[in-house]
């Protein structure tokens, strides 16, 4: 393994935060989060011409840059520093994996393209707390009960003489409000065949009613999506009997890598904002971080962040880690967020002040795809770490020799 990055890397994160330290300072992200979209356009669209950053890791033939994940991992460690509100998430880490895994040739050729030049943008239409079930983060996915539970709730799908019609109502979407193409997880075949697929809405379908929710992190705006006999295109050709579950838990992989990587970002800067208000703000004739005692919270800090951004960037380079590194690098933001407003003082308490932010963004990342503890518990399952030992362990006469054969 060879941990160094390239050159063309380097540069891409020199010109990624030079951008975003222009565009993106505390109140820029906050006007940008509370308009309609939930992002800036502009700069949506200038990120996505000159870094080509939806597109990083969609193949060269469907117009994307053709880097791997890991590229897309680092471009995020940059945008969870500013917590930049952007599609980003959504789109490129979800959506469009999924169509490449999944999609038909024509609908390939039809929408990569379209979504690695940031002029389409994209949601997965899964209950919000169902999420990280969905991509087998916190759980197995293959019940298929976590989109809706069978013949009540979540979506129903119904094939006619005119394609595949959908209803329902599904809450919590990242982007979902906004979003100009949806893959929608709906139940088929009725209750007691029924099996879970993705379908293909377009934003403007007739039918297709959209509002913005009121969520804990103004910057990773979320919509409710009702669904009232909309049209809507099967991705794939819906074949085999897992259908889309393991591409799902593909996704799940780059999704956990790309947060984790996110939030040892947003964590790295909490941490600075933190160091330098210590060193500025004076208490009893000097700087309070001059105190032994914030001094080794600060260290304690530290080490936590270090550890939780070496273990995205393994994960980065091998995606089976990224739940792990997503457990260790949620926990890093939310202990590190927590002490930058208690070490900000009675400012910190304030509800307006920026290290608000960086701890909305925990709290609401481990609500959608934590939290931590099973996100662990699921990645040692994964592991085998709870398996049984087999018949020599329960034998309590068996020799240690004869138990580890």
């Amino acid at each position: 393994m060879d941990a160094a990055f390239t050159a063309e890397q380097d540069e891409m994160r020199r010109t990624l935060r030079e951008i975003l330290g222009k565009r993106c300072g505390p109140d820029e992200v906050k006007t940008a989060a509370r308009t309609d979209a939930g992002h800036d356009p502009e700069l949506w669209q200038q990120l996505s011409r000159q870094l080509g950053l939806p597109g990083i890791a969609i193949a060269e033939e469907y117009g994307g840059v053709g880097c791997t994940p890991a590229d897309l991992a680092l471009a995020c460690e940059e945008t969870g520093r500013v917590l930049l509100p952007s599609p980003l998430l959504a789109t490129a880490a979800l959506a469009a994996p999924l169509i490449g895994a999944l999609g038909t040739a024509a609908q390939r050729a039809a929408l990569l393209p379209a979504l690695a030049a940031g002029e389409l943008t994209a949601a997965l239409a899964v209950p919000g707390p169902a999420l990280a079930t969905a991509l087998a983060l916190t759980g197995g996915n293959t019940p298929g009960d976590w989109a809706g539970g069978g013949r009540a709730g979540g979506v129903q799908a119904r094939a006619g003489a005119d394609g595949w019609r959908l209803y329902g109502e599904v809450a919590q979407v990242l982007d979902g409000h906004s979003a100009g193409l949806l893959l929608v997880a709906a139940h088929t075949g009725g209750f007691a065949r029924a099996r879970t697929l993705l379908f293909l809405v377009r934003g403007d379908a007739p039918g297709l009613v959209r509002d913005r929710q009121a969520t804990l992190d103004e910057t990773r705006p979320q919509g409710r999506i009702q669904l009232r006999d909309v049209e809507a295109e099967l991705l794939g050709e819906g074949t085999g009997e897992a259908g889309p579950l393991p591409a799902l838990a593909a996704t799940g992989l780059l999704a956990a890598t790309v947060l984790a990587a996110e939030a040892v970002g947003a964590a790295g800067q909490a941490l600075a904002r933190t160091v330098d208000h210590v060193r500025r703000r004076e208490q009893f004739g000097r700087p309070i971080g001059s105190f032994q005692a914030v001094k080794h919270r600060l260290a304690d800090l530290y080490v936590q962040v270090q550890a939780a951004r070496s273990a995205a960037y393994y994960a980065a380079w091998d995606p089976e880690q990224g739940p792990l590194a997503l457990a260790q690098a949620l926990e890093a933001l939310r202990t590190t967020s927590g002490e930058a407003i208690q070490l900000h003082g009675g400012i910190g308490f304030t509800w307006e002040h920026d290290a608000h932010l960086y701890f909305k963004r925990a709290a609401a990342d481990e609500l959608l795809f934590g939290p931590v503890h099973r996100l662990r518990a699921h990645a040692a399952q994964r592991a085998g770490l709870f398996a049984a030992a087999g018949p020599a362990a329960s034998d309590p006469s068996a020799t240690p020799q004869k138990a580890a054969v």
